[in-house]
């Protein structure tokens, strides 16, 4: 299977681009290469990928809709999409709203609009976020609770990508899922995120800004169990699930990937610590607009549909990301 994947010099998607590589698919992966954060890390991920003949780059910006569409069209039909392109961060959206309406949004209906012209696109498969839950208190988050109150622009955007797959999915029949993910972490990880910040200021002796005085509770999942559910929904594609009862539904389905375990916020700075063999300076701090509290992920109709089963604790997952921190900067 050809698999184009947007955003592959991210996270997420240099991590989906070489398991599935690794099973033996063709990728294409596209990617601005923005500087959010230091774009040396992004080629670096691109590096690891390019030891692949089965994988083949353009630097394009989702959001160029000739662009896209010219990579769309170049794919045989039974292709596959995984969208992961986005503007990431809660608190950089207070900063800069155009940069998530310009990638979240009308990335989005570049990648829609390709897809949909193709004609031959098996599924459309896409990130979104927990954030879309806004400020709900009902734990644990589930794919239908109700996501029309979200307290960040960030989150507004990836709802708004959701509202936009299903239309596209009612309208046009056009198979898409999207993929809700919790707090992803480890190696090859953003510097925006928080054990990339905790690990480096420990290892530097910098105090770390701890919000809401620490009292927060969030669903760490380990990249290789979201690589793991991400695989798993891309490859079953809806409308075409065996014994499928949908009752003329379109084909869209939402999944929540976590690690279904929330941690305490201090207790995921404890297991940083004695990775990193150092105690951390903390800066207390209220909370930050545009935040919450606590998250945690249903996850029983992925474990149902796609056998996600997240298995990494974050006993087993930090120090993984930490000799890999240690690693990539020399420490």
């Amino acid at each position: 299977m050809t698999v184009l994947i947007t955003g592959a010099a991210g996270f997420i998607g240099m991590s989906c681009a070489a398991a599935l590589l690794a099973r033996g698919d063709e990728v294409v992966g596209i990617d601005n290469l923005n500087a959010y954060y230091d774009p040396a890390l992004k080629r670096a991920r691109l590096d690891r990928l390019a030891e692949h003949a089965r994988f083949r780059f353009e630097k394009i910006d989702v959001a160029d809709a000739a662009a896209v569409a010219r990579i769309v069209n170049g794919l045989p039909d039974g292709s596959a999409v995984l969208h992961l392109a986005a503007q990431a961060g809660v608190r950089y959206s207070l900063e800069n709203p155009g940069a998530y309406v310009e990638t979240n949004v009308r990335g989005q209906l570049s990648v829609l609009e390709a897809v949909r012209h193709h004609g031959g696109i098996r599924h459309l498969a896409y990130a979104s976020s927990s954030s879309v839950y806004g400020g709900n208190t009902k734990m644990p988050f589930a794919a239908g609770d109700r996501v029309d109150r979200p307290i960040s622009l960030y989150a507004a955007t990836k709802r708004s990508a959701e509202l936009m797959s299903w239309c596209y999915a009612h309208l046009y029949g056009l198979p898409q899922t999207g993929l809700r993910y919790f707090t992803v972490y480890g190696p090859w990880g953003r510097p925006d995120m928080s054990a990339f910040i905790f690990a480096r200021a420990i290892l530097s002796g910098a105090p770390i800004p701890v919000f809401n005085h620490g009292d927060m509770r969030r669903d760490f999942t380990f990249i290789d169990d979201i690589v793991a559910g991400t695989l798993a929904a891309l490859d079953r594609t809806p409308g075409m699930e065996t014994g499928s009862a949908d009752n003329g539904a379109p084909p869209h389905r939402l999944y929540n990937l976590g690690n279904n375990r929330p941690e305490h916020l201090m207790d995921f700075i404890g297991e940083i610590e004695k990775a990193c063999g150092r105690k951390a300076i903390l800066e207390m701090k209220p909370m930050q607009p545009g935040d919450v509290k606590e998250t945690c992920a249903d996850i029983e109709a992925s474990a149902r549909d796609l056998g996600f089963s997240p298995k990494t604790t974050i006993a087993e997952g930090v120090p993984r990301f930490v000799a890999w921190f240690r690693d990539y900067h020399g420490i």
